[in-house]
């Protein structure tokens, strides 16, 4: 590599780390000034350099609720390359009231644009919550609940996900790391070095790897916890049995056992795990499902659950 441009690299890096970890502006051209004053860069080099700085300073900065809710449509529409949604008016317009219903209980109210429910044409039991608080649920996650109160606490647990921001978390991460690329590819683009270019090919890896998380790999344990924990909660304050959360982690772990394919079960912790975690908070151990509740579910979702 030619020392010059080393040296431009790596005084552009330094001034990068202000940008990361305190948000300090003009930092980039700062760096990339230095350079051309020293002769150790050119001015489309700089330039390179002030791209790619002001990429990761926008990174830098919080989402803001309109971002999070295009964020949260755009990894929607990766779901629906593989999911397509489910067309059933009256089982889509139950879901959408029952998530509605819980909403205003939960730690997170509102969000931009609001929350949105939809059923998805799959066996596969999986549900996703996508930031900004569209909610995907599909018809295989329906047939594994036998009451109104189970599919409550399905979509509570997945109100969590979008209350505690998980998915907001994930996808700063992939900002961070389109950031990354841009400014590997810019300097790339300018000194041509081999190493650099293999350094961008790494880094869009990691934006796969970061989506892949949303919907393949899952949330961590910590933050599944996390969203049982709120779900416990928003059950509890909207009248529904908290213990339904458990009942329903118990159907799923029969039902599902320690399947290694895609799905629910490969996405979250093992359902007695999340058991033992939850149980010690739950006060209404045994109640029973409400029986207008249970006839709304019956109507509702009665085509899906006869095609178990």
């Amino acid at each position: 590599m030619n020392p010059k441009r080393l040296i431009a690299i790596l005084l552009a890096l330094s001034l990068l780390i202000p940008v990361l970890f305190c948000g300090c502006e003009g930092m980039p051209e700062a760096g990339a000034n230095i350079g051309r004053a020293v002769g150790v860069i050119d001015d489309d080099e700089a330039e390179s350099i002030i791209r790619g700085g002001n990429a990761i300073q926008k990174a830098a900065q919080d989402m803001t609720p309109e971002q999070e809710h295009y964020v949260g449509r755009a990894v929607a529409a990766k779901v629906f390359q593989s999911y397509k949604p489910l067309d059933q008016a009256e089982a889509n317009a139950y879901l959408n009231l029952l998530g509605q219903s819980l909403v205003v209980f939960s730690g997170r109210p509102e969000t931009f644009r609001g929350y949105h429910f939809l059923l998805l044409d799959s066996d596969e039991v999986n549900a996703f919550a996508a930031p900004g608080g569209l909610i995907l649920v599909t018809r295989g996650m329906v047939q594994c609940c036998q009451t109104e109160d189970e599919l409550a606490a399905v979509l509570a647990h997945e109100i969590g996900h979008v209350e505690k921001k998980h998915g907001l978390n994930a996808i700063k991460q992939a900002r961070w790391t389109s950031a990354a690329t841009i400014l590997a590819a810019e300097a790339g683009k300018q000194s041509g070095v081999e190493e650099l270019a293999e350094l961008t090919e790494a880094f869009e890896g990691c934006v796969g790897d970061v989506v892949m998380t949303l919907t393949t790999k899952g949330y961590s344990r910590k933050q599944e916890f996390s969203a049982d924990a709120a779900a416990v909660n928003t059950l509890r304050r909207a009248g529904y049995p908290e213990s339904a959360l458990v009942t329903m982690l118990q159907r799923m772990g029969q039902r599902l056992g320690d399947a290694e394919g895609p799905g629910f079960a490969r996405t979250h912790p093992k359902a007695q795990d999340r058991i033992e975690a939850i149980t010690p908070t739950i006060v209404d151990r045994g109640v029973a499902s409400n029986a207008v509740r249970q006839q709304r579910f019956a109507k509702a979702m009665q085509s899906i659950l006869a095609a178990k």
